[in-house]
C-alpha cells in the first residue's frame, strides 16, 4: 500500500512534464530528480541512505531519471506516429522519406525511418491574425 502511494504521488509528479525538459537538462537537475527517486526507493525498501540503491530500483522496475525521460519521449513519438496522440502532436512529426524533397530513390534518407519535426508556432490562445484588423 505504501509503495502504491509513493508511486502515485512522487513518481507520477516527477514524470509529469519531464519530457519538456529533455533538451535542457543539466547534470544538476538530473541529480536532483534522481535523488528524489532514490529517496522514494530507500523509504519503501526501508534502507539506510548509505546502502546502494541500484538493485532496489531494478527490483521495483524503476528507471533512473534520464532513462525515464527518454522512455516518455519514446512513448510520445510512438503514439504520435500511430495516431493515438493528440492531433497537435501528431501533426508535428513526419517521416523524412515522406517529404517531397527526399522522395528521390538515390537519397539514403528516403529509405530511413528518420523523423522530421516541423517547427511549431508560439501562439498560446487562438489566432493572432485578428490583431492586425482595424475598425
Amino acid at each position: 500500500m505504501y509503495q502504491s502511494l509513493v508511486v502515485a504521488l512522487v513518481l507520477s509528479w516527477l514524470d509529469y512534464g519531464n519530457a519538456t525538459l529533455a533538451g535542457l537538462l543539466t547534470s544538476l537537475l538530473l541529480n536532483r530528480l534522481q535523488s528524489v527517486i532514490n529517496a522514494a526507493a530507500w523509504s519503501i525498501a526501508g534502507l539506510r541512505r548509505s546502502e546502494h540503491i541500484t538493485d532496489t530500483l531494478a527490483s521495483f522496475h524503476w528507471l533512473r531519471a534520464p532513462e525515464r525521460i527518454k522512455f516518455k519521449l519514446a512513448v510520445l513519438v510512438y503514439r504520435a506516429l500511430h495516431g493515438t496522440a493528440p492531433q497537435y502532436l501528431s501533426g508535428q512529426l513526419q517521416y523524412v522519406a515522406d517529404l517531397p524533397s527526399r522522395r528521390r530513390g538515390w537519397l539514403r534518407s528516403s529509405t530511413s525511418s528518420l523523423l522530421d519535426v516541423r517547427p511549431s508556432r508560439l501562439v498560446t490562445v487562438g489566432d493572432r491574425s485578428f490583431a492586425a484588423a482595424g475598425p
